[in-house]
């Protein structure tokens, strides 16, 4: 197996960071906008969120490229099973007390979609 570096789809890994960045303000806007006096302050975990967002994106497109995905579908369900895999890490960290169970589905609703997206989007762009 080997990466087509050149093959890589620079405009849709930045744009796929952006897809990910606006999709999580939105979904944790909405699901923990009462939360707002516990979070952590300063601009640290901001920073830390546009870097995951850029690294996700382009970690997606070399799976979608090392796979020969072509279209939509095809990215979506590559993506998909990235969110699947991830899920498995949250449940077992939340089976043993690690973080609650609505932490838990708050994080697996956001990875399996938003990897799904990002996969769809590259499988489209590829």
């Amino acid at each position: 197996m080997t990466i087509d570096w050149g093959n890589l789809n620079y405009v849709a890994i930045i744009i796929g960071g952006f897809l990910y960045m606006i999709y999580g303000t939105i979904y944790y806007s909405i699901l923990l906008s009462n939360k707002k006096g516990q979070q952590t302050k300063g601009p640290i975990k901001y920073i830390y969120s546009v870097i995951i967002a850029f690294i996700s994106s382009f970690l997606v497109a070399i799976l979608i490229n090392t796979t020969g995905a072509e279209t939509l579908l095809q990215g979506a369900l590559i993506g998909f099973i990235i969110g699947i895999i991830i899920k498995m890490v949250y449940v077992k960290n939340a089976l043993f007390g690690l973080i609650s169970m609505k932490s838990t589905i708050i994080a697996i609703c956001d990875h399996v979609i938003i990897f799904t997206l990002l996969g769809a989007l590259h499988g489209w762009l590829s």
